[in-house]
């Protein structure tokens, strides 16, 4: 009987699977996609950060489009009435001014309120009071061009003949004026009130607890909350370029790289700013009304709507110290003289540092709960 061999069976040896090592940055990258796609449940940031800008600009680029100026109202009070009227419609400015007759109660509530920008009185024999208001420029100019209508119709002689021509070319207008700064305020708002703000709620609803137990460094999570914030500063910034270029033929001198550096840096500055506020408030009222501490002051004297050298040269010091004072002189010396940008280091280095003060702030006062 014949004993079958047995085939030796060859064993392989195995060696477990190392376990997979994210890098330094695994965290970060991760926690700043996430915040990325979190921003789809928020269709209002779509309003207030892409379609607000515009309507803004649209409305007031609309209101202060350059067009033939409105016509001064007059009121012409007393025995001059008649005759006033008569000089100023044959005078070769009528279309300037529209002159009206009327008595001196009417004449006096219709300036009060603002229905008229001048009033017409004889006072005396051979002397008129003009009435008016020197914080009103309609008023102001309404008594320049009445005054000289008036004394060109009784003779005056001018001693030289002058010539006027109007000129209105981009970049010297309003709306030119107003984009770069509303840039700068879009930047601000969505960096305060899309990072502190998101923020608070996380805390609020016991979102910000569950981060606690991972192995994340509190760094990682509040450098994603704030650089999440360029992705949309690239697209909001491009957004109202585009829209003032196509729709009010605006020049942008400067170069696209520079307008980004720019922006981004500044994105980063009140994303700072946002993360400051927001590391310890414990309730929307609270993040709400901080907000608004620090946003109202540079809503008045950074430049927005219009240009901070109106307040007294005693605070313009204070007012170029305001990080959204820096952002929107940098952003108008950019687009609207092409300034290289290694010439506005002062206001990038101002930028620089509230962010950077900001954040290092934050980082050590944030709280998760």
């Amino acid at each position: 009987m014949s004993v079958a061999q047995e085939t030796p069976v060859e064993t392989v040896k195995t060696f477990p699977t190392p376990p997979r090592r994210n890098g330094r940055w695994a965290g970060y990258w991760h926690l700043l996609m996430a915040r990325m796609l979190e921003l789809k449940r928020e269709p209002e940031v779509v309003f207030w950060v892409f379609a607000f800008p515009l309507l803004l600009a649209l409305g007031l680029g609309i209101a202060f489009r350059n067009k033939p100026g409105n016509a001064a109202s007059v009121a012409i009070v007393g025995d001059f009435a008649q005759e006033a009227q008569a000089l100023l419609t044959r005078s070769p400015q009528h279309e300037q001014f529209k002159a009206q007759i009327v008595n001196e109660a009417e004449a006096e509530q219709g300036f009060r309120l603002g229905k008229f920008d001048l009033v017409v009185t004889p006072y005396g024999e051979g002397v008129v009071e003009y009435r008016y208001d020197p914080a009103r420029p309609e008023s102001v100019l309404a008594r320049a061009e009445v005054d000289d209508a008036l004394q060109r119709m009784a003779g005056r002689q001018d001693q030289f003949r002058a010539i006027s021509t109007a000129s209105s070319e981009p970049g010297s207008r309003y709306i030119d004026f107003l984009i770069p700064g509303l840039l700068g305020m879009n930047l601000m708002n969505s960096g305060m009130w899309g990072i502190g703000f998101a923020l608070v709620d996380m805390r609020q609803r016991k979102l910000l607890k569950r981060f606690v137990g991972t192995p994340m460094r509190r760094g990682d999570f509040l450098l994603a909350i704030m650089t999440s914030r360029l992705v949309l500063m690239v697209l909001e910034v491009g957004l109202l370029l585009v829209f003032g270029i196509l729709l009010f033929h605006m020049r942008v001198l400067g170069s696209l790289a520079a307008i980004a550096l720019i922006a981004g840096l500044g994105s980063l500055t009140f994303g700072g700013i946002g993360l400051l506020t927001a590391s310890r408030a414990q309730k929307i009222e609270s993040i709400s009304g901080l907000i608004n501490l620090v946003m109202m002051p540079m809503w008045i004297f950074s430049g927005v709507f219009f240009s901070y050298e109106r307040f007294p040269a005693v605070i313009h010091p204070l007012i170029k110290a305001l990080p959204l004072t820096a952002l929107n002189d940098a952003l108008r010396a950019c687009i609207l003289e092409g300034t290289p940008i290694l010439n506005q280091w002062p206001r990038l280095l101002v930028m620089t540092l509230w962010g950077g003060i900001s954040f290092v702030l934050a980082l050590k006062w944030f709280r998760w709960t």
